[in-house]
């Protein structure tokens, strides 16, 4: 697909804004690998082999049974004897148990006596822990070592497993509510800033009357009758979030709305949604721009502050603002203060960054070099 000549300009300023594009880079790979999260950190392995078939775990539930274990629930991987079952193709004794069967099976496949029989096989993760597994060696919270990089809460769940996930949700959180909120927001403005007159007033006044309504109240009232849930916070954010670019977006339309170049498609008859989203928006689209990364970074810290107030999340899921709460309340760990912040403040500085970098794309007085 060719990009128009007013797109390519757009595309090389943001390239020639270097910090912009280097943090687009960074942050697409960090987050590209925690939408890779299971096969990061899980307590599950990536693939198991058992009898020449393969599995993989990470994404499917198998029973203990189809290894040849005798419980219908999910195998337990960790577990020696799952282990076992899977090393030796689901026989009931171990080479490393049973010596007398060791020798049988060695007479049978003409193997040397003693030699490890092995049928099955698993690949692990890097990190062989998810965000909720419970490592229960030692105290907790525990400080960082070999196998916890980042030490363990206090309820011994690894921490580094928990930013991964956390860093996912949070930025999928962030993405979907500036979105849609964004959408909102630019629809209403722009019918604001076109239409002015009575449209203008009813509506303005209708955003204060929903501006001035207490959002956590809202939020503690549906959780408490619903229940706590990504979807319906999501929800509830986009709810009381839309306003955000309204103002910006009715401003620029009351600015423009009266120029030449929108006179001369009314007097042709091109019809108002043409104008308002084809020749008016793309001018507002700089001021526009200009109010995302607070946009984006304001949910973030919303979804942050919510769950550290323990009205964002459900508690076993994994958050960012449950780790800054962990180490606020853990001041002998000093690790889970420290990682919460050094994780808020690369992710919040990458999409401010890179939402800089298309502002100025998008701005036709800056041209890069």
């Amino acid at each position: 697909m060719m990009l128009s000549p007013l797109n390519q300009r757009r595309l090389r300023n943001f390239r020639a804004h270097r910090r912009a594009f280097w943090s687009l880079i960074i942050f697409s790979v960090l987050f590209g690998l925690s939408l890779l999260a299971e096969v990061v950190a899980n307590d599950k392995p990536i693939i198991v082999s058992y009898r020449g078939e393969l599995y993989m775990p990470v994404y499917r539930f198998y029973p203990e049974t189809t290894f040849g274990g005798d419980f219908r629930t999910e195998a337990i991987y960790k577990d020696p004897a799952v282990q076992c079952l899977i090393r030796t193709g689901g026989r009931e004794e171990c080479w490393d148990d049973d010596p007398e069967a060791v020798e049988k099976e060695a007479a049978e496949t003409g193997m040397v006596s003693g030699e490890k029989i092995e049928k099955g096989w698993m690949i692990w993760p890097p990190i062989p822990y998810s965000y909720r597994t419970i490592n229960n060696v030692g105290t907790a919270p525990s400080a960082p070592d070999r196998n916890h990089w980042l030490g363990t809460d206090d309820t011994a769940r690894d921490v580094l497993a928990r930013v991964i996930y956390g860093f996912r949700i949070s930025v999928q959180f962030a993405l979907i509510v500036t979105f849609v909120a964004s959408v909102i927001g630019i629809a209403a403005g722009a019918v604001q800033g076109y239409f002015g007159g009575r449209t203008d007033l009813i509506v303005q006044r209708l955003m204060e009357i929903w501006s001035s309504t207490p959002s956590l109240y809202v939020i503690i009232i549906l959780f408490a009758i619903l229940g706590r849930s990504f979807w319906l916070l999501v929800f509830i954010v986009i709810l009381f979030g839309w306003p955000a670019l309204t103002g910006v977006v009715r401003a620029e339309f009351l600015r423009t709305r009266n120029f030449e170049y929108v006179r001369a498609a009314r007097a042709l008859g091109v019809n108002d949604r043409t104008i308002m989203f084809r020749h008016i928006l793309p001018n507002a689209m700089v001021a526009t721009l200009t109010m995302l990364p607070f946009v984006i970074t304001g949910a973030i810290s919303t979804l942050a502050s919510l769950d550290y107030l323990g009205y964002g999340l459900p508690s076993s899921a994994p958050s960012l603002g449950e780790l800054a709460l962990q180490g606020k309340q853990n001041l002998q760990a000093p690790w889970l203060a420290f990682t919460a912040f050094f994780t808020f403040s690369i992710m919040l500085s990458l999409l401010v960054f890179i939402f800089e970098g298309v502002r100025d794309a998008f701005d036709p007085r800056k041209v890069f070099k």
